[in-house]
């Protein structure tokens, strides 16, 4: 099997790939707010340079984070996994919401486990400029299957571990977030656990990433959606200060 590896800054220039014309608006705004200082009276021209600043080191501070946390933290190194001591022989579910970075990571760690993709993309509910420019620059895992959040095509029972790296918060819809995890939980093996990792909407991620941290949900709507969906959160641990890792059970 080939060696996977993550290339240097491979997240944080990924960010910067696909979410370009944020970017561009961002610098674009700078350089209007810089050059038309001349025409400004000295007090707003004050006003103005603490603008430009302030979104300069909004943006700085952003990508600083991203690199810590894609790019320099063992997130892709999956050693989190470690403590599952996952047996081989057991039966994977790997589900990714258009940008899969991890599939061939975990086919990697443990290449005799039975690993199953999806991929629950639909450019109609989950509207993300970011994740179509994503999805044309690396192509799907092979044997990904696309999938509905509405159904999950696994029988009850049958599953060790399901996976969700930074995927969940794509479904917007709180009905249709809970009816997705409903059916995570069914597909459990009794002692199955579905394993889930998202920023969260908090100081930390609001200190990162500003307005942005609305993209993100918050713990108790976590915590409302699982509990909704019959599964009990046996751990949850901070990956980072920027990220969470729950373990659910059923």
């Amino acid at each position: 099997m080939e060696t996977v590896k993550r290339k240097p800054l491979q997240g944080v220039s990924n960010i910067v790939r696909f979410n370009w014309h944020f970017y561009a608006l961002a610098l674009a705004l700078l350089v209007a707010a810089i050059t038309g200082r001349r025409f400004l009276n000295p007090t707003v021209d004050q006003y103005v340079l603490v603008f430009a600043f302030a979104a300069f080191l909004g943006i700085f501070i952003s990508l600083l984070v991203s690199w810590y946390v894609y790019d320099k933290s063992d997130l892709y190194f999956l050693q989190f996994l470690d403590a599952f001591n996952i047996p081989p022989g057991a039966k994977l579910v790997n589900i990714n919401a258009g940008f899969d970075e991890t599939s061939a990571l975990i086919q990697q760690k443990y290449p005799e486990a039975t690993l199953v993709v999806f991929d629950f993309y639909d450019p109609a509910k989950h509207t993300e400029v970011s994740i179509e420019r994503a999805r044309k620059a690396y192509p799907p895992f092979q044997g990904t299957q696309q999938i509905q959040t509405s159904t999950v095509p696994l029988q009850e029972n049958s599953i060790d571990f399901i996976f969700l790296i930074l995927a969940a918060h794509e479904i917007r819809d709180d009905e249709e977030r809970v009816i997705f995890f409903r059916q995570l939980k069914n597909v459990l093996k009794p002692e199955g656990k579905v394993v889930v990792i998202e920023h969260q909407r908090d100081f930390n991620n609001f200190f990162a990433y500003n307005f942005g941290f609305f993209h993100f949900f918050s713990n108790a709507t976590w915590k409302k959606t699982f509990a909704a969906s019959v599964l009990q959160i046996e751990s949850e641990t901070k990956h980072t200060p920027f990220l969470s890792l729950f373990i659910l059970k059923k």
